[in-house]
């Protein structure tokens, strides 16, 4: 059976260097996504969206590795675009004016068939508050400059100005959402070895 570890797959994307900026091409992936708002430390709904989106993509694997397809893969980790309407809110941390998508990428296999079977599937055996939430979509991300912070995300001030500042100097401007992908357990691992990949747009 053929194995697949699309971290690996697309190194460049999702294992960058933690001592400088890079910048990316983003190719247009699918994701399963949801919406959602307020402070992501105390939002239930923030905690109900991921407590929806592994199960789906996890049962979308077992579906491709029992199925024709026969593809063992492995599952991706959590993003999430962040924002606020009032950007002066999310720069100052008002944490309760956020907005955020939260999303996993799926392989290009993937279909809105095989999305809609894990759904139903996932509702006889958890039925999850947020599973009517979920949507499945292309995004396009394109040029986007980013690096590897180490560390909680309480400390990733520094970071994101050591990725605002590289772009500046490029000549570049800011577009889009603030990008991260969540690369660590955060059950099993010290807030302070946890990985995160911060990503921005740029034109």
């Amino acid at each position: 059976m053929e194995k697949i570890d699309y971290k690996k797959e697309l190194k460049h994307l999702y294992m960058p260097s933690a001592k400088k900026v890079e910048v990316v091409d983003v190719p247009t992936m699918n994701f399963l996504m949801i919406d959602g708002e307020g402070d992501p430390n105390r939002s239930e709904s923030f905690q109900d969206a991921i407590e929806v989106l592994y199960p789906l993509s996890y049962t979308l694997k077992f579906m491709v590795k029992k199925g024709e397809i026969g593809i063992d893969y492995r599952v991706m980790p959590l993003e999430g675009l962040w924002w606020a309407d009032d950007m002066s809110s999310f720069s100052a941390g008002n944490k309760d004016e956020w907005k955020w998508t939260l999303m996993i990428m799926q392989p290009d296999f993937i279909t809105k068939a095989m999305v809609q079977e894990a759904m139903e599937e996932v509702k006889t055996k958890k039925d999850p508050v947020s599973l009517p939430m979920v949507r499945f979509e292309s995004f396009s991300e394109g040029k986007a400059a980013q690096i590897m912070h180490i560390g909680p995300f309480s400390e990733e001030g520094p970071t994101i100005e050591k990725v605002h500042s590289f772009i500046e100097e490029n000549g570049s401007r800011r577009r889009g959402r603030h990008h991260e992908i969540y690369l660590s357990d955060m059950r099993r691992t010290a807030p302070e070895k946890w990985k995160t990949i911060i990503r921005q747009p740029i034109s």
